[in-house]
């Protein structure tokens, strides 16, 4: 089936930015590669900060294209090859994951030797151990590449065929990938970040690592479908409505993310348990304290209340403003997750920080662009394509 010129991306819109984009990439990891022999712990963090921050916007999209099959949902098939784009990067990220192999035992201080006769350590020996771990990891990335892979296989293939049995399959595939996803993201939560710090535990950090992620990727599709727009695409396709819904979306889930986040404070400060309150107290400390307060907030109070009247939400350029300011406040929360591990009297801004944002962003801005124009930018043939296109709310 040959696409209409405004279903396929044309890479003129882009100009050399896809080469801009590796060419950035490459820069900063020479950067990175220098400061690693420079300082390997500060390397070490800087660059698991930037990871987790990009592994949580795939993983985003990825629960929203298995809830959108799982669910059947209309309203979202004309914008949903964007998701599939992005969830597609779990490849990336897993190449991308290998440095954080050579720094492990720098990272993870339980896997130094020297911590071996911890007392609680040898309590969580079982479960911390080299062999378990890296073992998780491969099914955790086995996992979101296959879930992720499959649901745009199908997509694609319908693209060609028009056949009503790819949305079966896609939907057999979602509700397949429901249990070991949200597997994989509790146990990729405790064993990437948790573990930092092996003395702390909190029942609920799945659960908020995943409204992070949920949120963040809603605003990088609300990014990526206005830049689409604004060159021509989607015309027709995306409305008003689409992103009215989109609105409302970006305001239930930073409620959600204030919900567990305050879940989870209140009830390890009600706890009073020192295993679990070492983690805010840290956090509510020195200089952390001041980052912590403007967490709060920046990632609620001020997308609640701009997201709450109805005005803004059927306006792109506004939502777009929202989009980047709620990326900004996650960053700044994934950086508090990880970097006060590293130092614990107070906030120590490093470039390293800033060049592991930029080399990871980069290359997986260049992949992005690359999965960009395999396919068509829409769903053209999906069967629920035009009650999308209907869509009224």
């Amino acid at each position: 089936m040959s696409l209409r010129p405004d279903q396929k991306f044309d890479y003129r819109h882009v100009g050399y930015g896809f080469l801009a984009a590796c060419a950035l990439a490459v820069l900063a990891f020479l950067g990175l590669l220098i400061g690693a022999f420079l300082d390997v712990r500060q390397f070490a963090f800087s660059y698991l900060f930037a990871f987790v921050f990009f592994f949580t916007i795939s993983l985003g999209a990825l629960f929203w294209v298995v809830v959108h099959h799982a669910v059947d949902a209309e309203w979202s098939v004309g914008m949903r090859r964007q998701l599939e784009n992005i969830a597609c990067l779990f490849s990336a990220l897993a190449v991308l994951f290998i440095p954080l192999v050579f720094v492990a035992p720098v990272l993870w201080a339980w896997m130094d030797s020297a911590n071996a006769g911890n007392a609680v350590l040898q309590e969580k020996a079982a479960y911390l151990n080299r062999p378990f771990f890296w073992g998780r990891t491969l099914v955790y990335f086995a996992v979101f590449i296959g879930s992720a892979y499959l649901l745009r296989a199908y997509s694609v293939a319908q693209d060609a065929s028009g056949s009503a049995r790819c949305t079966v399959y896609n939907r057999r595939v979602a509700f397949a990938s429901i249990v070991p996803v949200v597997l994989c993201v509790t146990f990729a939560a405790v064993d990437w970040l948790m573990s930092l710090d092996w003395h702390w535990f909190s029942t609920m950090w799945g659960v908020y690592l995943f409204a992070g992620a949920a949120l963040s990727s809603l605003c990088v599709l609300v990014l990526v479908v206005t830049a689409l727009r604004s060159v021509g695409y989607f015309q027709g396709v995306i409305t008003e409505e689409h992103y009215h819904i989109l609105g409302k979306l970006l305001l239930a889930f930073t409620i959600f993310w204030a919900y567990i986040g305050f879940s989870q404070y209140m009830l390890i400060w009600y706890a009073n348990i020192p295993e679990e309150t070492s983690y805010f107290i840290l956090r509510n400390t020195g200089s952390w304290n001041v980052l912590s307060i403007l967490l709060v907030v920046g990632h609620f109070i001020v997308p609640f209340l701009l997201l709450l009247p109805s005005f803004g939400k059927r306006r792109p350029g506004f939502l777009c403003g929202v989009a980047w300011w709620i990326l900004a406040m996650h960053l700044l929360d994934v950086y508090l997750m990880v970097l006060p591990e590293l130092h614990r009297g107070g906030f120590r801004p490093s470039l390293m920080d800033l060049l592991s944002v930029v080399a990871i962003g980069a290359a997986l801005v260049a992949a992005y662009l690359k999965a960009l124009g395999d396919s068509a930018i829409y769903p053209v043939r999906d069967p629920r394509l035009q009650q999308s296109i209907d869509l009224q709310n």
